[in-house]
């Protein structure tokens, strides 16, 4: 075979495997996330589409993934890992995303800033509410009376409770 066959053999291979993993859901538009329709919140049960703009994604280091109806969810899921996925650990996560409140794009949610106690509700009532920065979180709360602007590292159990 020459370099050509080979060269157009490759670029036909990878258009391939491309669009396998775009039918899958793996790749998206620009900072976004396909759900498949069928996709229940773990935590709750709640068919996860039904509520696109408050979607959060957990993605495993073995390549599974869980989605959520929001972030408060999600939480709840990444403190008792083992509970809503048995057979994996909090150490099994690779990512969490959490969909931006103005912008509706995914963001690592290790970086976002949420804000608490809002006027602001997603589909199971109070809602933690992602930020890409700092400055539209406090924008938010002025805005949408919110109680607290809090980092990943700050959210805990009790936060969550605190939200139910």
């Amino acid at each position: 075979m020459n370099r050509a066959g080979l060269s157009i053999r490759s670029v036909i291979f990878a258009l391939v495997l491309v669009c396998l993993f775009a039918a899958a859901g793996v790749f998206a538009a620009s900072g976004s996330v396909v759900v498949p329709p069928g996709a229940k919140c773990p935590v709750c049960g709640m068919f996860v589409a039904k509520y696109p703009d408050w979607t959060a994604v957990v993605r495993f280091k073995d390549g599974t993934t869980s989605y959520y109806d929001g972030p408060k969810d999600m939480f709840s899921h990444y403190f008792d890992t083992s509970r809503y996925t048995p057979g994996k650990r909090q150490a099994d996560i690779a990512s969490l995303m959490v969909k931006e409140y103005y912008s509706l794009t995914m963001i690592d949610a290790r970086g976002a800033f949420f804000v608490s106690g809002s006027d602001v509700y997603g589909p199971m009532g109070s809602e933690l509410i992602p930020f890409r920065t700092v400055q539209e979180a406090k924008s938010f709360s002025l805005d949408h009376k919110g109680k607290r602007t809090l980092r990943f590292p700050e959210i805990t159990p009790q936060t969550i409770k605190a939200l139910n």
